[in-house]
């Protein structure tokens, strides 16, 4: 068999329908009904990738994704009801690498997995001892830090998934639907108020005063830009 998912869901048809169709491309699954159980198999298992509903009787899907990224960058796509905006954002923004509401189709689950394991994937090969400097900001991409001044800035993958697009892409304008199918793997009208938090957390990290920006720079309308020098 192929490689090993979690898929965390209390709903017993849910959850056996996705095994049955991640199984059926050759994908190897294990299953999770509460967010105990899920933690469990997370430390013991080492999945691949992470298939996650967020309301679970015993714990919010948030706190599941909060407490994998304090030791794991393992990918994780959120499966929910929940289609407000604000839980969207929540999510990605505790670490959650995609998100889809339900009810979903299955072609549109299998695309989301394949391009987070590809994001996966080619992050570890592009990252060896890879370091970006500009002005007082390093970036170790083999380490995943963020240092200002030689202080650390924490990101949540999301955001440091973002920021390392447009420091990779320096000097260039990023248009909002070419950092959404990069980061996401998708592009909704809806994703770009979601693209917004994360740049507004980007800058209030980066930046000494945001109003007057000395790294990430916005192109109103088009997208953002990060300084060249």
């Amino acid at each position: 068999m192929g490689m090993l998912f979690l898929i965390v869901e209390d709903d017993k048809q849910i959850r056996k329908f996705i095994n049955f169709s991640l199984r059926s491309q050759d994908y190897n699954c294990i299953e999770a009904a509460t967010g105990k159980e899920a933690m469990k198999c997370i430390s013991t298992k080492d999945p691949a990738a992470i298939i996650l509903d967020l309301g679970l009787p015993d714990m919010d899907g948030i706190d599941i994704i909060k407490q994998v990224r304090e030791f794991s960058n393992i990918p994780i796509v959120v499966v929910s009801a929940r289609d407000q905006d604000n839980e969207k954002v929540e999510a990605l923004d505790a670490g959650a690498d995609d998100y889809l509401t339900k009810p979903f189709s299955i072609n549109e689950l299998l695309a989301r997995i394949r391009v987070v394991l590809r994001h996966s994937s080619s992050n570890k090969k592009e990252e060896a001892s890879v370091v970006y400097k500009v002005a007082d900001l390093e970036i170790n991409l083999e380490k995943h830090k963020v240092t200002i001044e030689g202080q650390e800035i924490h990101f949540t993958p999301m955001e440091y998934n973002v920021l390392t697009l447009l420091v990779r892409n320096s000097g260039k304008v990023l248009t909002h639907k070419y950092i959404l199918k990069k980061v996401w793997g998708s592009y909704l009208d809806s994703d770009v108020q979601s693209l917004r938090v994360f740049m507004a957390n980007i800058r209030r990290k980066l930046e000494k005063n945001p109003a007057k920006p000395r790294y990430v720079f916005t192109e109103v309308g088009i997208g953002y830009r990060f300084t060249e020098e």
